[in-house]
């Protein structure tokens, strides 16, 4: 697989990191394209097949592991597993166009690991633990004790913070945005 670089955002889930993904990739000059993820899980919402997500059944998820088709995947929650198709990749590559990611903390650490002068690692920080509660709460598309679930793992995920390349922390929505902006420009303008 080769192409053009991949930009990763991770955080704990209620960080904004989807919202900043959504921006940059509305800043056309950038050239980046949204690798859409695969799961496992029941599709939530509104959610559409092939946009949000490749929904896949429990059976057709681990067939596509057994026959090495991820380039990452994980069992986030039990029975939950989500991954990056390499078809994906290659896809956007084909098009002339970065790749950008929303992924959790694993796999965007795998991705940076296994294409490490190819990629960007931005790990989105809340600005505290209660911040991230409130903001999971006013979502309403959750249970208390799936927001609790997200918590206690978003406690693990904030350790990592230090091995991505940039930490942007959204306290302040369109600081957080300028900055996420810049990072990526001055990345896609260095030769790999």
């Amino acid at each position: 697989m080769s192409g053009g670089k991949l930009i990763v955002f991770s955080a704990p889930s209620g960080s904004g990191k989807t919202t900043i993904v959504r921006h940059l990739l509305k800043q056309k000059e950038l050239g980046l394209e949204f690798s859409i993820s695969a799961t496992s899980r029941e599709i939530r919402g509104e959610e559409v097949d092939g946009k949000d997500y490749y929904f896949l059944t429990f059976e057709e998820f681990k067939k596509k592991i057994k026959n090495d088709e991820f380039l990452e995947w994980e069992e986030v929650y039990r029975d939950n597993f989500y991954g990056t198709l390499k078809t994906e990749v290659e896809r956007i590559w084909a098009k002339g166009k970065h790749v950008i990611f929303d992924i959790d903390v694993s796999g965007g650490l795998r991705i940076k690991r296994k294409f490490p002068k190819e990629t960007l690692a931005i790990f989105v920080k809340p600005p505290s633990i209660d911040e991230l509660k409130i903001r999971l709460k006013n979502r309403k598309t959750e249970s208390n004790d799936k927001i609790n679930m997200r918590i206690a793992k978003a406690s693990a995920e904030l350790a990592t913070a230090p091995l991505f390349d940039k930490v942007v922390v959204n306290d302040e929505l369109e600081h957080a945005l300028e900055e996420s902006y810049k990072l990526v420009s001055d990345f896609l303008k260095d030769k790999p």
